[in-house]
C-alpha cells in the first residue's frame, strides 16, 4: 500500500490500535520529543510535578525561555528560575534567556526527520519543515507526554498540496502560506495535516518551508509537514546534526483525503490586512498605504536568510522618518552569523537606523513594540488579531521579510519589485556557527537538585467531579472567530501570571467584555456561548484552566478550533456545539441554562445532549464530540483528576 509520509509517521508512532483509522476516531501516539516555552512552561511543569515522577520518559525534551522576557517585576526572572531548576530536576534540556525562539532553536539543534514532536505553543509545527510531525497542544497534553503517556488526537484527514514550478524573485514561502490561507481560511485545516510535496516543494529553500509549517498554524490544521530530502540534509550537515538525518518521504502515488495545488511560478508578494491572517491581497492592491512601523521577526520569520535580506534591502538606505523598523534574529545562532557576516549585515541594519531586538518573541505576542495609536503596522508575524499587538485600535498587516523592509524604506506599504535593485537570493550558509554554550544539559546526578519558587508560583487549583445536574446562566455571548487572544490576552501585564491562576484569572476575556471575571465571580460561574471556530490562534492552556477556575462548567458553540477543544476537556469544562445552528440566535446573555441528568447523557448519549434554556422555556439539543476516554476526563473533573482515579484503580 503506498502511504503519505503523513501515514508513515503516524503509523510508527500508533500506540492505540494496529493500524489508523478513518479520519476523526481518536488515535493515541507515542512522542518522541516535547518543547515548552516560560509562558506555557510553568503550568506544564507544575502539572508534571503533580504526578509524582522522578524523571521525564520521552527520548528530549527541551524548556525555552522566549516569551517572557519582558522583566519589569520580579515574576519573569522567578519563573526562569523555577524552568531552570526544574528542568535539572527532571532531565530536561533548558534553553537560557537570550539564546533564542524556541521554535528557530529547536529546528537548528533537536529536530529530527520522521520524529514526533509535542510543544505547548501552536507554531510547533515549525519543525514540520524538517519532516517531523510537530503538533502544538495545551500544557497539560505536555505533561502527560513527559511522564510517557501518549498523545490523543482524532485521526486527521491528510492534504496533499502538491507544489510546481518555481518562486519568481522577492516571492517568498511567506507568499506561499498566505496564498493558502487566502484560498483554505483560518478554519480550512481544522483536523486535517497539510502534506506539501511534488517538483516545486523541492525546489523551496529550508528557510521558506520552516515559514509554511509554522502558519498553517492559523489554517487551524494539526501540523503541516514537508518530505526530508537532500536540502534537509544539507540544512542538517550545516548544524552539524546530519548523523540524525532520515530519508522519509511520501510513496510516489500514494492518497490524500483532499488535495490542492498552486503553481509556485504564478504567486506574487501577497499580504493578509487586518485583522484576520485569511484576509489575504496582493501588495500592490494596498501599495502606498502610510505606515508608522514594520517588523521583521518572530518564530515565522526570524532566520538567516529573513535577516540577510532586510540587510541587502536597507544597505547604505536609512529608515524612512515616519518609521518604526525593528529587526528579531531569531537565535543567537542567527545574531552571531549576522554579526560575523562578510557582506557586514549587521552593521548594514544598525546603519540604517533599524533597532535591534533581542532574540525572543517580543512584537509578535504584545511583549513590546506597541504600534502608534490608529496607525498601520507591518508585521513578518503569523497573527494581526485585533489588539494583539498591544494598540487596540491599530491595523497589522502580515507579509514577507522583504515587504516588510521595503515598506520600511518607503514609509508606505511596497511591494519589493518596485525598489528597482536586483533580487539577490540568500540562502543558508553550508556551515552555521554552533555553540550550545547557552542550552543546559541536565546534571548526571539529579538528586541533589532542589526546585527554586518565587512568590508569584502558586499551587494548581484543584477541580470537582462533574455534578448529577450542570446548569447556571449564560456569562457571555460571542460571535465567530473568537481566539485565545479574546480568551486570554497575551502582553506584559498578563504573561508574567501565567503560573498564578488567580491573578491571571482576573483577566479572562476582558477584551470582549472588562466586566466578565467580576461577573463570573458573582454569580458563581455559569456557561458561555460561541459561534464558529471557537478558540483558534494560541495553545495557551489558560484559556480553559482560567474559565475554569471562574466557575464556567460549559461552553456551547457552532464549531470548536481543534487545541481548545482538548484543552476545554482536560480542565474539565463540557465542549458542545449547537445542533440546530438556529438555536444560537435565541441564547441571551443571563438566560438560566440547565443539563438535567448532566452524568447520565453525557456517560450515555454526549453525541445528542438536552439543554433547558429555563428563562425562556426553550429545549435544545447539544453535540459534545468526546470519546469514551474523553468522557471519563469530563465526568472526574478533567485530566489530572482522572489519571489520579486511575492511579487509585490500579493501587486497590
Amino acid at each position: 500500500m503506498k502511504l503519505s509520509l503523513t501515514h508513515k509517521i503516524l503509523s510508527e508512532h500508533l500506540v492505540s490500535a494496529p493500524t489508523l483509522p478513518e479520519p476523526g476516531v481518536e488515535i493515541g501516539l507515542r512522542i518522541d520529543q516535547t518543547l515548552t516555552q516560560d509562558a506555557t512552561g510553568t503550568m506544564a511543569y507544575l502539572q508534571f510535578e503533580s504526578m509524582g515522577l522522578d524523571s521525564i520518559k520521552t527520548k528530549v525534551s527541551v524548556s525555552y525561555v522566549d516569551h517572557n522576557m519582558l522583566q519589569t517585576g520580579f515574576e519573569n526572572a522567578d519563573d526562569h528560575r523555577y524552568l531552570q531548576s526544574v528542568a535539572a530536576k527532571y532531565g530536561l534540556y533548558f534553553s537560557r534567556p537570550g539564546n533564542g525562539i524556541c521554535h528557530q532553536v529547536h529546528r537548528e539543534r533537536f529536530a529530527v526527520p520522521g520524529d514526533t514532536l509535542l510543544g505547548s505553543d501552536s507554531h510547533t509545527p515549525t519543525c514540520g519543515g524538517l519532516g517531523m510531525i510537530a503538533m502544538g497542544a495545551g500544557g497539560l497534553d505536555i505533561a502527560m507526554a513527559l511522564a510517557g503517556q501518549p498523545f490523543w488526537t482524532p485521526m486527521p484527514k491528510v492534504v496533499g498540496v502538491k507544489l510546481t514550478g518555481k518562486l519568481q524573485d522577492w516571492v517568498t514561502g511567506k507568499d506561499v502560506i498566505l496564498e493558502m490561507l487566502r484560498r483554505l481560511t483560518v478554519k480550512g485545516g481544522t483536523g486535517r495535516i497539510i502534506e506539501y510535496y511534488g517538483e516545486g516543494a523541492h525546489n523551496l529553500p529550508i528557510s521558506d518551508r520552516f515559514t509554511i509549517c509554522n502558519m498553517g498554524a492559523e489554517l487551524g490544521a494539526t501540523t503541516s509537514l514537508f518530505p526530508s530530502d537532500d536540502k534537509t540534509l544539507a540544512y542538517m550537515k550545516s548544524q552539524e546534526r546530519e548523523t540524525s538525518w532520515r530519508d522519509i518521504k511520501a510513496d510516489d502515488g500514494c492518497d490524500y483525503d483532499e488535495h490542492v495545488e498552486i503553481n509556485l511560478t504564478e504567486l506574487e508578494p501577497l499580504i493578509a490586512q487586518p485583522h484576520m491572517p485569511d484576509n489575504v491581497v496582493k501588495v500592490r492592491d494596498v501599495a502606498g498605504t502610510p505606515i508608522a512601523q514594520a517588523c521583521v521577526g518572530s518564530c515565522t520569520n526570524s532566520s538567516y536568510h529573513d535577516l540577510g535580506v532586510s540587510a541587502y534591502i536597507l544597505k547604505d538606505k536609512v529608515v524612512h522618518p515616519n518609521v518604526s523598523f525593528t529587526l528579531t534574529p531569531g537565535s543567537k545562532q542567527v545574531f552571531e552569523m549576522i554579526a560575523r557576516d562578510g557582506d557586514m549585515t549587521l552593521a548594514s541594519i544598525i546603519r540604517s537606523g533599524a533597532r535591534v531586538l533581542e532574540s525572543a518573541c517580543g512584537p509578535c505576542i504584545g511583549m513590546g513594540q506597541a504600534p502608534p495609536s490608529g496607525s498601520v503596522s507591518v508585521r513578518s508575524f503569523n497573527r494581526n488579531f485585533e489588539g494583539r499587538s498591544g494598540t487596540a485600535d491599530a491595523k497589522v498587516y502580515l507579509a514577507s521579510p522583504e515587504t516588510c523592509a521595503a515598506s520600511a524604506l518607503m514609509g508606505v506599504i511596497t511591494d519589493p519589485r518596485d525598489l528597482g535593485i536586483p533580487y539577490k537570493h540568500i540562502g543558508d550558509p553550508e556551515k552555521m556557527i554552533v555553540n550550545d554554550v547557552m542550552l543546559i544539559a541536565p546534571p548526571e546526578d539529579r538528586s541533589k537538585v532542589e526546585i527554586v519558587r518565587g512568590p508569584n508560583i502558586k499551587a494548581l487549583p484543584s477541580f470537582t467531579a462533574m455534578p448529577e445536574n450542570l446548569g447556571g446562566k449564560v456569562l457571555l455571548k460571542m460571535a465567530d472567530n473568537i481566539t485565545t487572544d479574546h480568551i486570554m490576552p497575551a502582553g506584559a501585564k498578563v504573561l508574567p501570571l501565567r503560573s498564578n491562576i488567580p491573578a491571571i484569572s482576573e483577566f479572562t476575556l476582558t477584551r470582549i467584555d472588562p466586566e466578565f471575571p467580576k461577573r463570573a465571580v458573582s454569580w458563581g460561574g455559569g456557561m458561555i456561548i460561541g459561534g464558529e471556530n471557537y478558540g483558534q490562534g494560541s495553545s495557551r492552556e489558560h484559556a480553559a484552566l482560567a474559565p475554569r477556575y471562574l466557575g464556567v462548567t460549559a461552553v456551547i458553540v457552532k464549531s470548536f478550533a481543534r487545541i481548545h477543544l482538548a484543552n476545554l476537556i482536560n480542565f474539565g469544562i463540557l465542549p458542545a456545539t449547537f445542533v440546530n445552528a438556529a438555536d444560537y440566535a435565541t441564547v441571551g446573555l443571563e438566560d438560566e441554562l440547565v443539563i438535567e441528568d448532566a452524568r447520565k447523557q453525557i456517560a450515555n448519549h454526549p453525541e445528542k445532549i438536552m439543554i433547558t434554556n429555563k428563562t425562556k422555556n426553550l429545549t435544545y439539543e447539544i453535540s459534545s464530540p468526546l470519546t469514551e476516554r474523553q468522557r471519563q476526563i469530563i465526568l472526574a473533573g478533567g485530566t489530572l483528576a482522572f489519571a489520579r482515579q486511575e492511579t487509585e484503580k490500579v493501587s486497590a
